[in-house]
């Protein structure tokens, strides 16, 4: 039975390379990187494809192959560190559109999801307005508890898809082990991991409700941004198969000509995306990490909307403070700084000296501040720094590619909207402030806050804790040591204090 499933995962992936080769994928593959038996079946994929493509017919390939692989190659597009820079910018021209299913398809599927016919759940419910791979959105009519009739977007998991992403994850998870066990120089990459990773997201996405859950949630943070919302979820009406948020009326982002027609100034919506990511960034550390133009909408009272919420970013106090001190440490030039930052949130191992990283930082960041501010990227600056702590040892951390990634793409979308940007000068206010109210005074007071609730917590769980040891101390003293004298006894009670001393301890720090 094994080997009929090894023999299936084979097929289907020689099915797969084929479409792959095909688009000329394997052009540039340099055949002396791949092991000795891998040769020939490379040097016949190379003659059946086209000659000069190259990474360029990969995101094409992806396309062809299905849900899965587009997946997979917007996963890889966050993952510089592993597919290399110029293949993660090929990924991002993915373009998951596909010609919608027939209205009485998703008419079913939202029946069984209800357990109720059409009628009852909706007042109206019309055509496929957008399409992708996995899902398609309908314009739709409700009527809330009020009495009151909303348009709601109506997004329908297609059927069928969860069978043919968990078939294809399969085969995904067996050329990753393949590759782990006859590419040594794999390893490094760990591609069972990027699989188990890109699986764990799917089953994610799957499930609309979980999608409902971070819209909500990121609305919530969004209550206290004038120019920056995100559409209200309809709980009513979402199940894991079916999610209905508010109809959003709006000029999309990749339309910067019927914004300037509509007399939006199209320079300050560029201005307001960067602030407001770093401001989801660094204040809340939940962030909206699939910014392309495509998923931001511009409302008649000239907000900035977000849409689609199947990948979002989180970044813990001790990222958001590493991110802010870093970007103001290079606006500020102080390359030191940006250098003890890393030590001392332990991303660069502890054997190399503060200054000769201090020496690295000052390579990236002077020839940067040597052109003009308008000419400035920040997401380069970003990818720098990457490429040289790389030289350092430092452990690549999930949650900062993912953030750098976003950054390279709101910030493209931002030039778009002005080509003139300057990132410094709209990145410092929010960086600044930030600074000033979590690293000054203010902020030092709330952590001596938040140390002194963890300690009253162990303090107040301490009489539970010497219970139980009391407990497992008279059980072992019956069992097994109803022998041993009294000293013997009490250096167990000691041992039991000195580890309840330790946690408390561990709980402050």
């Amino acid at each position: 039975m094994a080997n009929l499933t090894a023999i299936g995962h084979i097929a289907r992936l020689a099915s797969a390379g084929l479409v792959m080769a095909r688009e000329g994928v394997f052009a540039g593959v340099d055949a002396e990187l791949l092991p000795p038996i891998a040769r020939p079946a490379l040097g016949l994929l190379k003659l059946i494809g086209r000659k000069r493509a190259g990474i360029h017919g990969l995101s094409r390939a992806m396309e062809k192959l299905g849900p899965s692989y587009v997946k997979l190659g917007q996963f890889l597009a966050t993952r510089p560190d592993i597919v290399s820079m110029a293949v993660a910018r090929e990924l991002e021209r993915l373009q998951d559109r596909v010609a919608p299913l027939p209205r009485e398809v998703a008419v079913k599927r939202i029946e069984a999801a209800f357990q109720a016919p059409l009628e009852t759940v909706f007042l109206e419910f019309g055509d496929s307005v957008a399409a992708a791979s996995i899902a398609q959105v309908h314009r739709a009519k409700v009527v809330d508890v009020a009495g009151v009739t909303r348009d709601i977007a109506v997004k329908v998991l297609r059927p069928g898809v969860e069978r043919r992403l968990h078939r294809d994850l399969a085969d995904m998870f067996f050329a990753a082990q393949l590759a782990e066990d006859w590419l040594p120089d794999a390893r490094r990459l760990r591609p069972v991991q990027v699989v188990e990773t890109l699986a764990r997201s799917v089953r994610m996405e799957m499930d609309f409700r979980l999608e409902a859950a971070a819209a909500d949630e990121y609305g919530e943070n969004l209550k206290r941004d004038p120019d920056f919302r995100a559409p209200k979820i309809d709980w009513d009406h979402t199940t894991r198969e079916v999610l209905a948020m508010e109809w959003i009326e709006g000029v999309p982002l990749s339309d910067p000509e019927r914004l300037k027609a509509q007399g939006l100034d199209i320079a300050r919506l560029g201005q307001k995306l960067i602030q407001s990511f770093l401001t989801h960034a660094l204040r809340d550390g939940f962030f909206h990490a699939d910014m392309h133009q495509g998923n931001f909408l511009v409302d008649a009272e000239g907000r900035i909307v977000a849409l689609d919420f199947g990948i979002m970013g989180r970044l813990g106090r001790a990222e958001r403070r590493f991110l802010a001190e870093i970007l103001y440490g290079f606006i500020r030039r102080d390359y030191l700084r940006v250098a003890e930052v890393h030590f001392e949130a332990g991303y660069v191992p502890k054997h190399y000296r503060v200054e000769d990283f201090a020496q690295a930082v000052r390579a990236i960041g002077e020839p940067i501040h040597a052109r003009p501010a308008d000419q400035i990227s920040m997401a380069r600056l970003l990818t720098l720094l990457f490429e040289v702590t790389a030289l350092f040892d430092m452990q690549t951390r999930t949650e900062l590619v993912l953030l750098q990634k976003t950054m390279v793409v709101v910030e493209g979308v931002a030039r778009k909207l002005d080509p003139h940007l300057n990132m410094w000068a709209t990145a410092e206010p929010v960086v600044g402030e930030w600074i000033a109210e979590n690293l000054g005074p203010k902020g030092r007071l709330e952590d001596l806050g938040a140390k002194l609730r963890d300690f009253g917590r162990a303090l107040a769980e301490t009489p539970a804790h010497i219970e139980q040891f009391r407990r497992a101390m008279e059980a072992i003293e019956k069992k097994q040591f109803s022998k041993l004298d009294r000293q013997v006894s009490m250096a167990l009670w000691v041992v039991a204090a000195v580890l309840i001393w330790i946690a408390i301890r561990l709980s402050v720090r």
